[in-house]
């Protein structure tokens, strides 16, 4: 009896280093198995800068994309919106390429275009694009050249003949790219006045009588901001600015259906290639890879989450999803142009 009860000691023994020995190896097996992403993101935070003021396209995307953008992220970090606006962006861009954190922390908001200004030389703009790890677009983009109904500016002979005086922000956006391209290729005389932070302090002066119209403003900022406007025929559109109508607007001019020289039209062309990535976003170089990865996943996630859906609905912004290697693509690709087409359109900005 008291051998069976030594060897029955024995072998509960061996079982119990058994277990711990097993218990050891799956700890070893979890721990090596464990994704260093979600590790990495845990507890942490994202910080979202956004190149322009709260209140426009710009701001109302990254909000709306910030408040679901952790959840499809690894480790599902907070992700804090910032405003940084400035030099119609140029500063958040700057301020990412060169100074934000290179870990997965920093990402970025900021002009459609800006990725194209060191390309034409123009002066502010202290990146190399290529080199942004680009995360993908909210959106295409369609802008607009529209004009306040009681100026009864109502076309583009308008344009050529009367002129319009038209709300700009920094000489790096939009509202005043679009314009300067406008008055060069195709001789409309658009006067600008500068100063405005963001679309919203741009709609506010043309509502106010400040300035006539506005060249350069998205329409889908337009639908998430001033639906009224559309529907009480407060605006009128002018004109398209991109390489395709959209499908609201078939009988608003398309710029590209203009009759204009051949130069004209191939700036036009590197001019509004950049309106496939209508809200970008971006990381900064250095990222580590497996990071921009789980970046990209997640805000291509976020953009077909049916919860982020139905908030965009609500708040009528457009979502019309690119992916951030067609954007890095396509970034890369617009860098190949002939540099005298791409050095003539940036005079053209300045």
């Amino acid at each position: 009896m008291h051998v069976m009860w030594r060897q029955l000691a024995a072998l509960t023994k061996i079982l119990g280093l058994a277990a711990a020995l097993f218990c050891a190896v799956a700890g070893w097996a979890a721990r090596a198995w464990a994704d260093p992403v979600a590790d990495f993101y845990a507890g942490r935070s994202i910080n979202l800068y956004i190149g322009y003021s709260a209140g426009g396209g710009y701001d109302d995307y990254a909000r709306l994309i910030a408040r679901h953008l952790g959840r499809h992220i690894p480790g599902n970090p907070t992700v804090v919106p910032q405003n940084m606006e400035g030099a119609g962006s140029l500063r958040a861009a700057n301020f990412v390429y060169a100074r934000g954190a290179q870990d997965g922390t920093a990402i970025a908001t900021f002009a459609r275009a800006a990725a194209f200004y060191p390309l034409m030389g123009l002066q502010g703009a202290n990146f190399d694009a290529t080199h942004f790890n680009w995360l993908g677009s909210a959106n295409t983009e369609t802008s607009l050249c529209i004009a306040w109904a009681s100026s009864g500016i109502t076309s583009i002979d308008d344009l050529k003949t009367r002129g319009m005086t038209a709300a700009g922000t920094g000489a790096a956006d939009d509202t005043v790219q679009l314009v300067r391209m406008l008055n060069g290729t195709l001789g409309t005389q658009i006067r600008l006045k500068l100063g405005y932070h963001g679309g919203n302090d741009v709609l506010l002066a043309m509502e106010h009588g400040e300035v006539q119209g506005v060249c350069g403003g998205s329409y889908s900022s337009l639908l998430g901001t001033r639906p009224r406007w559309l529907a009480e025929h407060k605006i009128n559109i002018l004109l398209q600015l991109g390489l395709t109508k959209h499908p609201d607007l078939p009988h608003v001019p398309l710029v590209m259906d203009l009759p204009m020289s051949e130069t004209s039209r191939a700036m036009l062309r590197l001019i509004f290639a950049r309106q496939v990535m209508g809200r970008p976003f971006t990381a900064p170089p250095g990222v580590p890879p497996e990071r921009v990865a789980a970046l990209r996943q997640g805000f291509a996630d976020t953009l077909k989450d049916p919860d982020f859906l139905a908030d965009a609905k609500q708040a009528g912004l457009e979502i019309n999803p690119v992916s951030g290697e067609t954007v890095q693509s396509l970034v890369t690709d617009l860098y190949k142009i002939r540099p005298e087409i791409a050095l003539e359109a940036g005079k053209l900005l300045q």
